[in-house]
């Protein structure tokens, strides 16, 4: 853009000043010749016009008149269009040397902050970073002025392109990037732990109900083995005596009762 724009209104420029030379050139010739006309050097422009079948007298001089004031009259609204065209310039000129200075210290910015500028007097730093710009593939084709501005805001500004550095930044977040990973890897932990505490739960809950059931179970046998030893006695038979009693879950033991003789 900064390639273009110049070009264009160096053209635009070069055709208005163009155009401005040959109105008052047009307006020099026909004042001098109305002029000579009035003083009866020259005779007057002479057209055959006729209006309804009659020929219009002096129509050739009306037009003349008509015509070099109508060219005086355009010729004094130069200086207002002149005063205007350079205001435009003027204001293009300061956009485009904007835009340069904001791209040529961006340039010069980043390479501050990557720690390519070492010096440490003023004059040096400006110095520096003005030949830095120059050997730029970039920034080589601007102007002087431009490059001045832009290497006077780098040394302003170095000292946020030190705390700010590339490495530091990069170092930041690295950091950054460890502490996510590590915090991501946490997760995955505290992930498999409930999976394993639900586990743990489903199998304790499943391991008393069978606990349950083989209570029940052993209830159901030790009533069984009631009924079965009332039944020898009665019969007249005698309880043997390596009978023992079964030991509950809660430690207590299950003693036979001896029916009385």
């Amino acid at each position: 853009m900064n390639d273009v724009s110049p070009s264009v209104a160096f053209a635009t420029s070069l055709l208005q000043q163009l155009c401005t030379f040959v109105l008052f050139l047009v307006a020099l010739v026909l004042a001098g010749l109305t002029g000579c006309a009035l003083l009866g050097v020259l005779p007057w422009l002479e057209l055959p016009v006729s209006v309804g079948g009659e020929d219009i007298v002096q129509a050739g001089m009306i037009a003349q008149i008509g015509m070099t004031v109508l060219i005086l009259l355009l010729v004094g609204f130069l200086p207002a269009n002149a005063r205007m065209r350079r205001l435009e310039l003027t204001n293009r000129d300061f956009h485009l040397s904007m835009n340069d200075v904001a791209q040529a210290y961006a340039m010069v910015h980043a390479a501050d902050r990557d720690g390519t500028f070492q010096l440490s007097r003023e004059f040096d730093m400006m110095r520096d970073r003005i030949e830095w710009m120059r050997n730029h593939p970039d920034l080589a084709g601007m102007e002087h002025d431009v490059l001045q501005v832009a290497a006077q805001m780098s040394v302003e500004s170095r000292e946020i392109a030190e705390v700010y550095s590339t490495e530091k930044v990069d170092r930041a977040r690295s950091f950054l990037r460890q502490r996510q990973q590590e915090i991501e890897d946490y997760r995955q932990k505290i992930s498999m732990a409930q999976a394993t505490v639900q586990e743990i739960k489903r199998w304790m809950q499943a391991v008393s109900v069978e606990e349950g059931l083989a209570e029940k179970q052993l209830d159901r046998l030790q009533k069984d083995l009631a009924e079965v030893t009332d039944a020898l006695n009665l019969t007249g038979h005698y309880r043997p005596q390596n009978v023992v009693g079964l030991t509950r879950r809660d430690g207590t033991s299950d003693k036979m009762a001896h029916p009385a003789e």
